[in-house]
């Protein structure tokens, strides 16, 4: 897990998500088939973030991008039938269906989820392309999609900075940037 990933962590847990970092689903050879990628390895997902009260699970994608362009509205407007470049979630439909009802099956044997536990495709950027959030912000509220803008970002780690003691790295450089 890189560093982004583990601030990202932390705002979700203020949130009252449980999180998984670097969750593996395990498709079926079958249903790789019939995604028409049979070689594709199993689909690794940044943060898993579970809230159990709500009954719903985040699949969150973790973008920091913080030393290049940023994420491109272009990139997520792609529609792929095959799963294919950095976005498969965001851009292949059959896939994300695939590997969410999968992901559900594997939660609900583990005994953490259920069959009525709704699962949200969530992307949290670090940066974005020149200007681009307002439409990445359109294009995921059409789609459904959850989407945490560096704007947002940075108001959520600002509110860090206001809770009590905690020895974790995005709380205290919150603290120490605000101080």
């Amino acid at each position: 897990m890189d560093n982004f990933q583990a601030i990202i962590r932390t705002l979700l847990e203020a949130d009252h998500f449980w999180v998984q970092s670097s969750c593996k689903v395990d498709l079926r050879l079958e249903e790789k088939r019939q995604l028409g990628k049979p070689k594709i390895p199993r689909p690794e997902i940044d943060l898993l973030a579970l809230n159990f009260e709500q009954n719903e699970v985040l699949v969150v994608e973790a973008k920091s991008f913080l030393d290049s362009p940023g994420v491109r509205v272009e990139d997520l407007e792609q529609q792929h039938d095959t799963p294919e470049g950095r976005y498969k979630l965001f851009t292949s439909e059959r896939y994300r269906q695939t590997v969410f009802k999968r992901l559900l099956l594997q939660l609900c044997g583990n005994g953490m989820a259920n069959a009525t536990t709704t699962i949200s495709l969530a992307l949290a950027a670090g940066n974005v392309y020149k200007g681009q959030t307002a439409a990445i912000q359109e294009l995921f509220l059409t789609k459904g999609f959850i989407f945490w803008s560096p704007e947002e970002i940075k108001e959520k780690v600002t509110a860090l900075a206001k809770r009590g003691y905690q020895d974790d790295a995005a709380i205290l450089t919150a603290k120490i940037l605000l101080k």
